[in-house]
């Protein structure tokens, strides 16, 4: 037996039979505390039962024990030793109680923690095995949890968490995209790998209450659609490029909006095009974006596409330097439709070069504003791309190649380039870009000086009318050539026009001028009247002359009528495009013609046509084919007679200026013709007449079969030219230089001083006028 336990049983010997004795409160305390010492020093409630009931048993209190002679006392001291050993008892059942309890609490929370870890587990099982980026946000749009594929797909998974606001994989370039854990809803956004790649990420969130704080987070997913996403961005990007050349009808045009929309798509600091016309020149220069690799600026395209970043493309007849001329010269030569990045065999290139077209003799150049690697994908667009670009250079080659063959053909059915002087056609078909319809007019000059002029209008629009308009203007001509008059041109083309399918209906005014005479014959074969507008009158229909229109009946002869033109007259021919208007009486735009010419006699004839084409315009435009031709008759001859004196000289050049407007000859020839003049009275004045004598300057002008001759004379004499004239003394040479010839007579006690030009033939080409 322990020292400890048998120092138990004393003391609880003790205190029962105390307790049995005189049994109060105090000594029933003593029982609980000396069960509260056993639970302390480990004794076991065997133990102390036992030990109990063996001092019961030598106080006789046992049954089996008990005396023959009974004790009166035993009753109530064995009651009171029981209540003892209930009272010692107590504490040692709380004690066990309260550690089954703890056992089970104990084995509650094991069992709770063992299931907690257990659903983690799980749940983090469950979140890993997404295919997708999973990720749950705090209500600041702090990322607070992610899974690996969320790493996976961005490069920052769940070792490197939290990640704050801005969060790493933000695209700075593209900052009009919600960031991740702001707003619950799904969009797609771009991203920036980890390791510099861009990625587009379709992102999922949903929002929701956390059940401990009650605060807001976001939970969502993300998913990788770079594949889809590039694939959407090379169909936009080759539809662009494909409508911006769509319309492009030249190779300046196509790589003016070509090369701005290659640059945009692909991502580059420049697009540059170099094309050779042959080995001997220097290539022309397309660019788009910053100027690199020439030697000189460039100049803005031919095309009036604004350069580099404003829209357009830049063209330069520059030279390049010799390393971007050696790199295009031998990409030129590459097979056609290879594309290769520079420098070849790089991870990371600083651009691409490719052939044009199938000639060899273009090549283009990207360059990249920084080295950059080249994925499949972008191999995918750039070839796309390149290669609409190389079809749209050669579609424009060949319908340059094709309207230069039309151009040349229909120039040549059209009428003539070159017009006699005091003449001005213009031409406008209704289908652009077509350059002829079925109008036609033409000019001839006849061997006995008048001038012949024919204007005809074919039923119907296009190639088809304008194949009848060829053949009937080619007879037309002969006739003319070979003495026919007005009436007999139209009689003969009667037959003509009756062997030509579609030339039935034609109608045709044809007229010859005599400038010498004054006079106009004209024949209408059911044909717009002409209109003639003396000098400051309101013109007036011809209308004489008047039968059908060609091939439909027979007639017996055809009239022809004669009418006087005043000298400074402006005659107009013209086909029915320019006066009929759907829902105006045609007389209305008779006079409206008629009106516009009243001040015609001081302008000159292109720019009375100008403003008759302006004034009769309507909101809407022609609608259909236009021919016109205005004539202008020379004016009387000019005859000024002034007195010597300087401040007449403004009064003589504005006299002259009017007149020369009138005669029809050119701004910049009558400017020269006004100064030569000008001088020639400046000398009469200065050096005619001695100071002392008054004197008169007389001045004449006439306009005969072309030439313009001005006369000069005063009835003094010149005084003789000094050796050295200083800063004066050049008026004489000044003259020659502006006049195609000079004569100076001083015989007959004057001076004359003749001054001739020759009026040039007027150019017209009818692709400018459309």
């Amino acid at each position: 037996m322990s020292a400890v336990l048998a120092a138990f049983r004393e003391a609880y010997a003790n205190a029962l039979r105390l307790h049995m004795d005189s049994p109060t409160q105090n000594t029933l305390a003593e029982g609980y505390e000396l069960g509260r010492r056993a639970l302390v020093e480990g004794v076991s409630i065997l133990d102390l039962t036992e030990h109990h009931f063996r001092l019961l048993d030598e106080e006789g209190l046992v049954a089996s024990s008990a005396p023959a002679q009974p004790n009166p006392d035993a009753g109530p001291r064995a009651q009171a030793a029981l209540e003892f050993l209930l009272q010692t008892l107590a504490a040692l059942d709380v004690a066990t109680r309260g550690f089954l309890d703890s056992t089970r609490s104990y084995e509650l929370q094991r069992l709770r923690a063992e299931d907690l870890e257990g659903r983690d587990a799980f749940r983090t099982a469950l979140v890993e095995s997404l295919q997708d980026g999973f990720f749950v946000a705090a209500a600041d749009g702090t990322i607070t949890e992610v899974n690996s594929g969320f790493g996976a797909l961005t490069g920052y998974g769940p070792e490197t968490a939290p990640y704050p606001l801005p969060h790493p994989w933000t695209d700075d370039a593209e900052a009009r995209y919600p960031a991740l854990g702001t707003v619950a809803a799904r969009f797609v956004m771009p991203a920036r790998h980890r390791d510099g790649r861009r990625v587009w990420l379709a992102v999922s969130t949903s929002s929701l209450r956390n059940p401990e704080d009650d605060e807001r987070i976001f939970v969502g997913t993300i998913r990788d659609v770079t594949a889809e996403h590039d694939a959407q961005a090379r169909d936009q990007a080759v539809s662009r490029l494909a409508t911006a050349v769509g319309a492009a009808t030249s190779v300046a045009e196509v790589l003016a909006v070509g090369l701005e929309e290659l640059r945009r798509a692909i991502g580059a600091e420049t697009a540059v095009v170099s094309v050779w016309a042959n080995r001997q020149t220097a290539p022309e220069m397309y660019v788009s974006g910053p100027v690199a690799g020439t030697e000189t600026d460039s100049a803005p395209a031919s095309s009036g596409s604004p350069a580099g970043d404003s829209g357009g493309a830049a063209v330069s007849r520059q030279v390049l330097d010799a390393r971007a001329r050696a790199l295009l010269d031998r990409t030129r030569m590459r097979p056609h439709r290879a594309m290769f990045a520079i420098p070849e065999g790089a991870a990371r290139s600083e651009g691409i070069v490719a052939p044009l077209g199938e000639t060899g003799d273009a090549a283009l150049w990207v360059r990249f504003a920084a080295p950059r690697a080249i994925s499949p994908g972008d191999w995918s667009l750039f070839s796309l791309l390149v290669g609409h670009l190389s079809l749209a250079v050669q579609r424009a080659r060949n319908f340059d190649q094709a309207r230069s063959t039309s151009l040349t053909l229909q120039r040549a059915m059209l009428g003539p380039i070159e017009l006699p002087p005091g003449f001005a056609v213009h031409y406008e078909p209704a289908l652009p870009p077509l350059e002829i319809g079925g109008d036609w007019y033409d000019v001839v000059k006849l061997r006995d000086g008048t001038l012949g002029v024919v204007v005809g209008d074919c039923v119907g629009r296009g190639l088809s009318a304008a194949v009848v308009m060829g053949q009937l203007r080619t007879a037309a001509q002969a006739l003319l050539l070979r003495g026919a008059g007005p009436a007999q041109l139209l009689a003969e083309l009667d037959a003509v026009a009756a062997r030509i399918p579609g030339a039935m209906c034609t109608t045709v005014c044809a007229a010859i001028l005599d400038p010498v005479r004054g006079l106009v014959r004209y024949s209408s074969a059911g044909h717009m009247p002409p209109v003639l507008a003396a000098p400051d009158r309101t013109g007036r229909l011809l209308e004489g002359g008047r039968a059908v229109p060609l091939a439909t009946f027979d007639i017996p002869q055809r009239p022809e009528a004669t009418t006087a033109i005043e000298p400074g007259s402006t005659l107009v021919l013209f086909t029915d495009g320019l006066v009929e208007q759907r829902g105006i009486d045609i007389d209305i735009r008779f006079d409206q013609l008629a009106d516009e010419l009243s001040g015609a006699a001081t302008h000159l004839p292109r720019e009375v046509a100008d403003a008759v084409l302006s004034r009769l315009r309507p909101d809407a435009g022609y609608d259909d084919d236009i021919a016109m031709v205005v004539y202008r008759q020379p004016p009387r001859p000019l005859r000024l007679d002034v007195p010597a004196e300087p401040r007449r000289l403004a009064e003589l050049r504005r006299a002259l200026t009017g007149w020369l407007a009138a005669a029809a000859v050119g701004h910049d020839l009558a400017a020269d013709l006004v100064a030569a003049a000008n001088e020639a009275c400046t000398n009469s004045i200065e050096h005619a007449y001695p100071h002392d004598r008054a004197g008169h300057v007389e001045l004449t002008a006439e306009c005969v079969g072309g030439t313009v001759c001005i006369e000069v004379v005063d009835s003094g004499t010149w005084r003789p030219l000094p050796e050295d004239p200083g800063n004066r003394g050049r008026g004489l040479a000044m003259m020659r230089a502006l006049t195609d010839e000079m004569a100076i007579d001083h015989t007959g006690g004057g001076t004359r001083v003749r001054l001739t030009a020759e009026l040039p033939s007027v150019t017209f080409s009818a692709a400018s006028r459309v």
